[in-house]
């Protein structure tokens, strides 16, 4: 059974002991999709002030919906649209203060009013993005950005991506 800590106020403390977790989750478990899945979940529950963690899967010139915490959302998003499109397209985080400000926002869930979405990069190609919104305008700043990219990072080298990405034809 899984028992979360007490996260740290301080958001680089925080985000150093959220990444050490996920990795303590998906350590040894070769199944990209169950990792991705306990990824969402760990993220959804820890992060105060967040309505929607997920991630969105690249199949052709599409993201398509893959684990996540909150309410059902967009199955599908052409690259290049939205800030989960354009984050997979410019291959870079995206952090948008107010999305109802964001030219092409997709509105999944109407709630949400900012947002962060961090591409993961295998072997220099956008394989997925993580996905988080919140409910309140300017949720996100440069500390969540380098904790998230700092996570990722590790989710880069610990997930088995070739399992989910590459054998399931992409």
């Amino acid at each position: 059974m899984f028992e979360a800590p007490e996260f740290p106020d301080h958001k680089p403390d925080f985000y150093r002991l959220l990444t050490q977790q996920a990795v303590a989750l998906i350590e040894g478990e070769t199944d990209t999709l169950a990792n991705l899945a306990n990824t969402a979940s760990l993220l959804f529950t820890s992060m105060a002030d967040v309505n929607w963690a997920g991630f969105y899967i690249v199949r052709g010139k599409q993201l398509v919906l893959g684990p996540f915490m909150g309410k059902p959302a967009c199955v599908r998003i052409p690259i290049g649209r939205g800030v989960c499109g354009t984050a997979a397209c410019e291959q870079q985080t995206i952090m948008v203060d107010d999305v109802h400000a964001f030219p092409g926002h997709i509105a999944c869930d109407g709630a949400s009013r900012s947002e962060i979405v961090v591409p993961l990069i295998v072997n220099n190609e956008v394989v997925a993005v993580l996905d988080i919104d919140s409910p309140s305008v300017h949720r996100f700043d440069q500390d969540d950005q380098i904790g998230l990219e700092a996570m990722v990072q590790q989710l880069e080298e610990q997930l088995a991506f070739s399992q989910l990405f590459y054998s399931v034809g992409r």
